[in-house]
């Protein structure tokens, strides 16, 4: 069985207001329509639209088959399933194109609903008290008990709902309407909140805010640097000068902690680690302090578009003891990266005098970094 959608999209959308019809108005840097057409990606799809509106979407949707809207919804539907016959297609969603927002799952749901019912609609019930009014005064409550609020896609084998089409005399709300004047029976199947139909301007509003929620792009890099003691009467760790009865030998001042954090954010950002932006064969380069590392990763972050939204540094050492020193390096690394403190966490464990920093060789370190799509 093949399942076809109808996305009907030829109507006028006044109350939306702006210059053009709703379907056509801009959405997160696209048309409405474009969202609803993701929507449906990788289903054959059959899109009517108003007249003046073929050029339009013959541009925006070239692989899509066209068909010109009626005059009213119910006869775009026919018209959009009368072209339906003679392919492929047993089972049809019908879609307004004023309802970008629909999601994969609920697509799929309504796909399995036609495995038994012979129609199937999302619908969300009625959980609002619900009044009757005239001239902006109530005149009366009404039970919400048994209602829904009716949302598309909404779902049917072809045949019966194109059957039910050509004989109905028009003037229905919805395909679920004409599927119920034939006898066919529907099967509810519970809807989104998300789902919404863009009617007025506001909503617009709202679907940015869920758009944006949507394409949320958040990020985790993980670094990890070892150094060895060398000889020396302190070392650098996470931006602070700990005295200490040995240093750290490194290229550069062999900030252990700082270097693991660099690498962090490089790998968030897959790209590469301190020694492809730094190369140790590099000469200028050598005693360097690990600020200008780190600096660069949170400005190439800035510049990718992402803000660090939190980092976690752990040192692995017997000595020098890191408690003393934490909020010390804490504040360090906010001053270089810009971040607040409480965004920044720093601790320190022993490998329980096991391995290189057991014995008292060097000092591990240990990090992760969060960056989010700002």
């Amino acid at each position: 069985m093949s399942t076809h959608v109808v996305i009907v999209a030829a109507g006028r959308g006044s109350r939306a207001g702006g210059d053009l019809p709703k379907q056509w108005q801009i959405l997160a840097g696209k048309p409405v329509l474009a969202h609803t057409l993701a929507a449906f990606a990788g289903l054959p799809v059959t899109l009517v639209v108003h007249p003046d509106d073929m050029a339009r979407a013959r541009a925006l949707a070239p692989e899509v088959r066209l068909v010109t809207g009626g005059a009213q919804r119910a006869d775009s539907v026919r018209a959009a399933l009368e072209a339906l016959v003679g392919s492929d297609a047993t089972r049809v969603l019908i879609h307004d194109g004023a309802r970008p927002l629909v999601s994969r799952a609920l697509i799929d749901r309504l796909i399995a609903a036609l495995d038994h019912a012979p129609a199937a609609a999302p619908a969300l019930p009625v959980t609002d008290a619900l009044w009757r009014g005239e001239r902006d005064q109530v005149t009366g409550t009404q039970s919400r008990e048994g209602l829904y609020r009716a949302q598309t896609p909404q779902a049917f084998r072809l045949a019966e709902i194109l059957a039910a089409h050509r004989a109905h005399p028009g003037g229905a709300a919805d395909d679920v309407q004409v599927a119920r004047a034939a006898g066919l029976d529907v099967q509810i199947v519970e809807g989104e909140e998300d789902n919404l139909k863009l009617t007025f301007p506001g909503d617009f509003q709202r679907a940015e805010a869920i758009l944006k929620g949507r394409d949320v792009d958040i990020r985790l890099g993980n670094g990890y640097d070892v150094h060895a003691f060398t000889e020396g009467d302190h070392v650098w760790l996470c931006g602070v000068k700990v005295p200490h009865g040995r240093a750290l030998l490194g290229h550069s001042d062999a900030d252990v902690g700082m270097h693991a954090l660099t690498d962090a954010i490089y790998g968030a950002l897959a790209a590469g680690d301190i020694g492809r932006h730094f190369p140790p064969s590099d000469p200028q380069w050598k005693g360097a302090a690990s600020h200008i590392f780190l600096r660069h990763a949170v400005e190439l972050a800035g510049d990718r578009g992402y803000r660090i939204s939190n980092c976690d540094v752990t040192l692995v050492c017997e000595r020098p003891k890191i408690g003393p020193h934490a909020a010390e390096m804490q504040a360090a690394l906010a001053a270089i990266m810009g971040l607040d403190a409480d965004r920044i966490s720093v601790k320190a464990t022993t490998s329980e005098r096991l391995g290189f920093t057991g014995r008292e060789e060097g000092i591990a370190a240990l990090a992760t970094a969060t960056l989010v799509k700002a």
